[in-house]
């Protein structure tokens, strides 16, 4: 009976998430779910946990966020499973935070005479799951930069699934569930340029009901609140259009505060460490607009995005955010002066198939070489830039990008912002 009742509401999750009526649905609807799509009453897993169907927490949202026999990206799927991943095939899924299967991906190669060894937990955030197989992270026992336990990390760290974080009718953000006080209700999700837009005593969820508004897990108290809009559909190749996410700011209310809950140190000023929540400037967006390529800057602002390099929006309106969250490559504006560069401008939020879970590959001067994605299978090897990698796995790093799109030999993409290449 157990299985079927979680069969059941993982057949409605996927329904739900496909789109009804025009809107993007999702399991969590905005805020808590359905508490028997996450707990079982009277038969929990063996060894879990406030009652949850999986070992931990990770595992139970995993438990519907991974599908053994994916044959692409699929729907709401953050990660792959071994299985659908061996050596050499880069994982699946195609998401905007990325495929936590990088995580499972570890490179042993030699440059030089020297050997190195790629662990596949410097690929992203190491959550905590147990029915998968997955550990804290081996070398870093807090996070960089902060305090927060390794330990301790998982998909609710950053999520709350119980989520009674809201946006209200008029554009403000609340917290709700707390004893005595009286808040509108949370009619639908707020994440995607098809939401529902509230109506005067009505509520949507924060975006991927991520944590904020002075919530507090695990001794960590989030400074800051996610703010930003994504298209309904996602997960997807961008062989040919790219997803963009509308990532805004709104006063404090900054993404790179919201990482620095975990990542403080991380903000540090001075000539060692790359500002966040800055405005780009005219010198800066002047380049993101013009850099094509290594050594193209005839670009214009009307198409000069790159969802390898995007950046945050300087407005938190809603309305205007949807109007900019894509995947058919219908806005792809550059940024302006007053726009930001933030900790999503070079990092994935759940891991990538580059060290320090980078959008593009910072460890040697080239992306692509003699006009290749580098791979174990390629002529000439390189194997600086393979990493150990087969050049198909380097091609599903960059979200099946077609190798056309950069120079012969491109070089890194600091250079989107900084054109000295």
């Amino acid at each position: 009976m157990k299985g079927l009742k979680v069969s059941l509401v993982v057949l409605t999750a996927t329904m739900l998430a496909v789109g009804l009526s025009g809107m993007a649905y999702a399991f969590h609807s905005g805020g808590v779910a359905e508490c028997g799509g996450c707990h079982a009453m009277h038969t929990p897993k063996a060894g879990g946990s406030f009652l949850l169907i999986g070992g931990d927490q990770s595992s139970t949202c995993l438990s519907c966020h991974m599908h053994a026999g994916d044959t692409g990206p699929s729907s709401y799927h953050v990660m792959t499973a071994d299985a659908d991943a061996p050596a050499g095939v880069p994982p699946k899924q195609r998401t905007p935070g990325g495929d936590f299967g990088w995580l499972r991906k570890t490179y042993t190669f030699t440059v030089r005479g020297t050997t190195t060894t790629e662990d596949g937990a410097t690929h992203g955030h190491n959550v905590v799951a147990t029915d998968f197989g997955m550990a804290a992270d081996p070398t870093n026992t807090t996070a960089p930069g902060g305090t927060y336990s390794s330990a301790q990390l998982g998909c609710q760290s950053c999520h709350d699934p119980h989520s009674a974080n809201r946006r209200l009718s008029d554009g403000t953000y609340v917290r709700g569930g707390t004893i005595g006080q009286a808040t509108a209700p949370i009619i639908g999700s707020g994440s995607y340029d098809t939401s529902v837009t509230p109506a005067a005593g009505q509520a949507v969820g924060v975006y991927r009901l991520l944590r904020g508004l002075g919530d507090v897990y695990s001794g960590a108290t989030f400074n800051g609140l996610a703010i930003a809009v994504a298209p309904s559909t996602y997960n997807q190749t961008e062989t040919t259009n790219q997803v963009r996410v509308a990532y805004g700011a709104a006063s404090t209310n900054t993404w790179g505060n919201w990482c620095a809950t975990c990542h403080n140190k991380m903000h540090s000023t001075g000539n060692y460490v790359h500002p966040v929540d800055t405005n780009l400037g005219s010198a800066i967006a002047n380049n993101y607009n013009a850099y094509v390529k290594s050594g193209d800057l005839t670009g214009t602002s009307a198409t000069s995005f790159t969802s390898l390099v995007p950046f945050i929006e300087g407005t938190g309106d809603i309305a205007t955010l949807k109007t900019h969250a894509k995947n058919n490559n219908t806005y792809l504006n550059g940024p302006a002066t007053s726009d930001q560069v933030a900790c999503m401008s070079c990092h994935r939020a759940h891991a990538a198939g580059f060290p320090e879970m980078l959008r593009f590959n910072m460890e040697g001067e080239f992306m692509t070489y003699n006009g290749l994605w580098p791979g174990t299978d390629t002529t000439p090897t390189q194997p600086q830039f393979a990493r150990g990698r087969t050049s198909a796995e380097t091609y599903g790093a960059y979200y099946d990008r077609p190798v056309t799109q950069f120079a012969t030999y491109q070089r890194v993409l600091c250079n989107k912002c900084h054109a000295k290449d």
